[in-house]
Formats: C-alpha cells, structure tokens, sequence
C-alpha cells in the first residue's frame, strides 16, 4: 500500500490512543495509582511507550502460575534516554542501584546506547522513574512513536571531529524533545504541578509520529552506530582533520513482519551534503515530513523507510528540500563506509587519559558465578569515577582514567573476573542479541539466552579452521522485528517459533549491505553445522583478505544454500 493513500485509510487505534490522551496523559496516573488494577489498559499501554516503559510478563513464570490458577505476572521494562550513550560516574552508580532496588539486578546495554532495566513492578515505577530523573537523567521517548536516542561514537577520542558529532547528537536529541510531553511527564511521574490553559506540542502535532524515529550519527571509517539501519544518518565529511558538514542519509529500517510481504529491512539513501549550521533543521525537517508523510493506517508499515521506498529516494529529496528543508540541495560528498570500530580494550584521550572499552556479552551487565561484571564495573566506577559511555554494540567504556590508576583497574578486572577484550573470540566480540524471552512479548523465540551457546560451538569451528581472527557479525533476535539489527550482520539467525530460526548470510560487518534469507526454520542444532560448511569454502576459496560476507555476496545466493543444504 502506497503512503500516499493513508488518508484514504482507517487510521489505526493507536493514533486514537495518542488523539485522545492528552499529550501522551492517558489516565496512566489513575491507574498507577490504584493497586486493584493489576494491568494496564489498551490506551495506556500505548501511552506508557512515550514515557520510556513497556508493560511486560514474566513468561518464564506461566509455567507455574498457569497451573496454580493465577493471572499473569505483569512487570514493566523501564529504557532510558542518553544521547551518545553518555553518563557521568555518578549517574552509572545511581542506575546501578536502581537495577538492585526495583528491578531484576542486572542492567541491560542496548543496541541503541541506552539501558534497561527489566522486571520493574507497577508498584515501583513511580518510585524508579523519580529515581532516575534524581540523577539527571530521563525516560521521556526512549519508546513510543517520537525520536527515540540519538546515536553517535561514544569513543572520547582527541579528534575534533568525534567531538562535533556528540555536540550535534545532544542538539538534535534537544531539538526532538517533546514539550508538552515533558508536562505530561513530571505530572504523571514526578508529581508536577498540572497545566492550565491550551497546551501545543510545536513539533511533533497532538498525535507525534506514525511510527518510531531513530537518528545516528557515524564516520566514513567507523560506523560504529550503522546509520544506515536508522531513519536518519549523518555521515561526518572532514577535511584538513576538521569536520565541514555531513551526508545525509534517511529510510532506513530493520523490521519486517512474516505476514506481510509488503514490509521488509532496508537501507537508509543518501538525500544530500549538509553543512554545520544545518544539522537541527535537518532533524526537524525530516520529523515533520514524517509527520505529515507516514502511514498512520497500517503500523506496519508506519516507518519513514517505506516513505522513501514507495516514493523513490528522487521524489523523497524533492518534496525535502521543497517542502521541509530550508537551505540549498548540495550533493553527497564521496565518502563511503569503509570501518566500523568497536572500540575495546585501552585507547589515549591525551591529556594523560584513558578509556577502557569492555566487551559487554549481549549487552547484560550481571554478577554470574566468578564474572561478576556488575560488581566490577561498580567497584572501580566509584573508586575511580569516570565517565560511562555505552556503545551500538551493547559494549561499555570507562572513561578519562588516569595512567596511574591503569594498573589497579587492571587488577580490579582480574579480581572480579572480567575479561579483557584482547581474550575473547572475535565472533563473541561481534556478536548481538535481544533480551527476547522471558521478558518481550513479541519473542517467539529465544535469543539472549540462546546465542551464547551458538557462538560457543561456532568459536571451535572458526578456531578449526584457522578463521579465529575473522571480523565475522552474527546478531540473533527472538522475532522479525529485528532489535538487535540482524539484516545486517553477516550471519543473521531470527526467530522462527519454537527452537527453529531464519538463518540469512551474506550482510557486512560494516554496515553497508543488507544479508539474504537462506533457509527458513532451522533448528537451533543444525545452525552451526550449516555454516561450518559456508565457513569451510570461504577459507578455501576467499580472494586475499575478503571478508566473509563479500565472499558469499561474490559466489551468490543459490551456491550458498546448496552449501548450507537449503535447494530443493
């Protein structure tokens, strides 16, 4: 179905949800209030996404509750927003005894530079959301149909370019902050003083976004936040070690719906070269062409990636610029992907300073059996107190250490079992995964809990076959809507239902193209031996140092499923 006959359409109930709510009020109060309601209603289970939560269940749990007669366990994921995954020591440690407090004791990197924290309970939510807003930091559109965090490196490295993204993120993320929202919020969390008079939301209208917005930031050579995979991309062009301006990219997307075929992943296109001075007329004049543009019928296909698809990127750039953008149409610069860094181990700020980057696996920071991340990472944050930044790959960095402290912190990785980077795998270093089950309810698989055991046997074949030091991406997720970015990853494994999974190859590892479907519902054990025989050829037949994604993309699709056993 086109975007240009949504208004031909019924609109969906969410866009009632948000007309009637009151800037995103609903009776959320109400009925976080009252201790008879056990879960919410459907209104405001729509409305608590703007806030940064998710009504969830325990659904480990139904295995007992169903039997013993008792409803479901309902419980809440809280996500925060921080541009550029930004955090002072301070803050890390006050999140950090939130997650003991309210929520399941672990604390959850995201693919987006956030946290999460999961198994909040209703009766607590008020009393976690006040305690993160205490340190300084918010929840207000990190879910919902609004421009949810804005990404950029994290790396806090001595070069003016990096410098100019984060100050760009922080001033898109601003310009993107709803405003009667914000209202909406102190009063229903943090006990505001309510408005009086007519209220107006200058950007986003009484009804936000058809859909979710997500913008990042990146480098030719480190595209360490895959802009590509976002709505809207800012590329950093430099010249003489100084950055001019960015390209600017818009329609990109992962999920898709099995259903329908209609809805599929997609690249972000190039749109143009835009200079300093017009990086947040940018970002609101994507938003309003979003606004006005997006599918408010079919939420599934509600994205600003089918915007761009079902017009062409021509006719997209041209009602852009026409319409939206109030500054000259330039041409992209030529300046391709070329890297993506993932930022372990020790780096030099200068000044004397360092960051240490950690690999964080599928981004769950926890205390299990001798790692006890969480405890570590807590220690030496308040002996030390740096800055925290997270990355897109679930990773974390301790930031501005001093030379002198090194070797304590050293010492303190040692002492509560956290591995350096430099000893891990690369495939476990490159890979993601979404929480999935128990906690989403849109999982129809596992994959948190699933993917370290897959990395684990492919840790021995890629060891077997001298292929160890390879930069090979796999990224599972529990269900097509792909959290955890797995279309574009090199080895793809999405849920299927049950213990089977969609297994596609052939993405990059640097972001830049898209992977293929090779064979529908696999189970989980035969995933590794049928790539063990993909792996095998690329080792035999790779072109110099082609990555393993180039080498499946070059032999092409039908050789690669008569590898893995996949043609008729």
């Amino acid at each position: 179905m086109s975007t240009e006959t949504v208004t031909e359409e019924k609109l969906s109930p969410v866009e009632g949800h948000k007309d009637e709510s009151r800037f995103l009020r609903g009776t959320l109060a109400e009925e976080f209030a009252d201790p008879a309601v056990e879960h919410l209603s459907e209104a405001n289970k729509s409305l608590i996404k703007f806030h940064g939560s998710y009504q969830q269940e325990d659904r480990d749990a139904r295995k007992t509750r169903g039997k013993a007669g008792v409803g479901k366990a309902y419980m809440f994921m809280i996500r925060l927003k921080c541009p550029g995954g930004k955090l002072t020591g301070d803050q890390y440690i006050a999140l950090d005894d939130i997650a003991g407090q309210y929520a399941n004791g672990t604390l959850r990197l995201t693919t987006r530079q956030s946290i999460q924290f999961h198994g909040v309970l209703k009766q607590n939510m008020k009393a976690t959301l006040a305690g993160i807003n205490a340190s300084l930091v918010t929840t207000l559109g990190a879910c919902g149909d609004i421009n949810r965090n804005v990404l950029s490196c994290p790396a806090p490295l001595a070069d003016a370019t990096r410098k100019q993204m984060m100050l760009d993120c922080e001033a898109v993320a601003a310009a993107l902050t709803p405003q009667a929202a914000l209202q909406a919020y102190h009063e229903v969390w943090l006990n505001g003083e309510k408005m009086t008079g007519d209220e107006v939301e200058p950007l986003y209208g009484k009804t936000y976004l058809p859909r979710k917005f997500k913008a990042a930031f990146a480098l030719p050579d480190d595209n360490c936040t895959d802009i590509l995979a976002n709505c809207l991309g800012y590329l950093a062009i430099t010249e003489h070690g100084q950055p001019i301006g960015y390209n600017l990219y818009a329609g990109g997307g992962q999920g898709q719906t099995n259903s329908k075929s209609d809805t599929y992943p997609l690249l972000a296109q190039a749109v143009g070269f835009i200079e300093l001075s017009e990086v947040v007329d940018a970002a609101t004049a994507m938003v309003r062409l979003f606004r006005d543009h997006g599918n408010r019928a079919d939420r599934k296909r509600a994205r600003l990636k089918y915007v761009v698809h079902d017009w062409g990127v021509e006719k997209f750039r041209e009602v852009f610029y026409r319409d939206y953008f109030p500054h000259p149409q330039r041409l992209p610069k030529d300046a391709p992907i070329t890297g993506l860094d993932l930022h372990h181990g020790w780096q030099a700020m200068g000044g004397g300073k360092w960051f240490l980057g950690l690999s964080v696996e599928n981004g769950r920071i926890k205390d299990d059996g001798a790692m006890r991340m969480r405890s570590g990472l807590r220690a030496i944050t308040a002996r030390f107190n740096p800055d925290v930044r997270i990355t897109a790959q679930q990773d974390i960095m301790l930031c501005g250490i001093s030379t002198a402290d090194r070797a304590a912190v050293d010492s303190m990785l040692n002492e509560y079992g956290i591995p350096r980077p430099d000893t891990l795998s690369m495939a476990r270093k490159w890979s993601m995964a979404c929480p999935a089950i128990p906690t989403c309810g849109l999982a129809i698989t596992e994959s948190e809990r699933s993917l370290p055991g897959v990395v684990h046997q492919l840790e021995k074949v890629l060891t077997e076959l001298g292929l160890a030091g390879e930069p090979i991406s796999v990224r599972m997720t529990g269900c097509p809507n792909g959290c955890a970015r797995p279309y574009q990853s090199e080895v793809g494994i999405v849920g299927r239902g049950g213990t089977k999974y969609t297994l596609y190859i052939g993405g990059d590892s640097y972001g830049r193209r898209l992977n293929t479907e090779v064979q529908d519902s696999v189970p989980i054990e035969q995933i590794v031996p049928k790539l063990a025989k993909v792996f095998t050829a690329f080792k035999a037949e790779r072109v110099g140092a082609e990555l393993f994604g180039d080498y499946c993309t070059r032999i092409g699709l039908e050789k690669v499923k008569e590898l893995i056993g996949a043609t008729a």
